[in-house]
């Protein structure tokens, strides 16, 4: 079953930054580049890093172990070492809050 899960305050969302969060006993990565809001698990594929403790480059994410890449759109690599995708969440934001969709 899918459902929007409530993560957090629009307010609280880092501008052109990542943050890390629990939703629904995920670990989760939030980014926002520009207006736009996305969600990826918070782990990365290659060497079980945070990503939360990476850098965020417009839609790339940088992993801080190996600086292995992904496209927080929807969680592909784009270089290496990395290889295996990251697992993307649609997101929406309504009246003042963030949901990310998980199933």
């Amino acid at each position: 079953m899918t459902s929007w899960i409530d993560a957090l305050a629009a307010d609280d969302l880092p501008s052109d930054d990542v943050i890390g969060l629990a939703v629904a006993g995920r670990d989760i990565a939030v980014y926002t580049v520009g207006d736009a809001v996305y969600a990826t698990d918070n782990t990365c594929t290659h060497g079980q890093a945070r990503l939360c403790d990476g850098f965020l480059d417009g839609h790339e994410i940088e992993c801080p172990l190996h600086q292995g890449k992904f496209d927080v759109r929807d969680g592909r690599p784009t270089c290496d070492p990395v290889t295996e995708a990251l697992r993307s969440y649609p997101v929406k934001i309504e009246g003042s809050r963030v949901f990310v969709q998980i199933d």
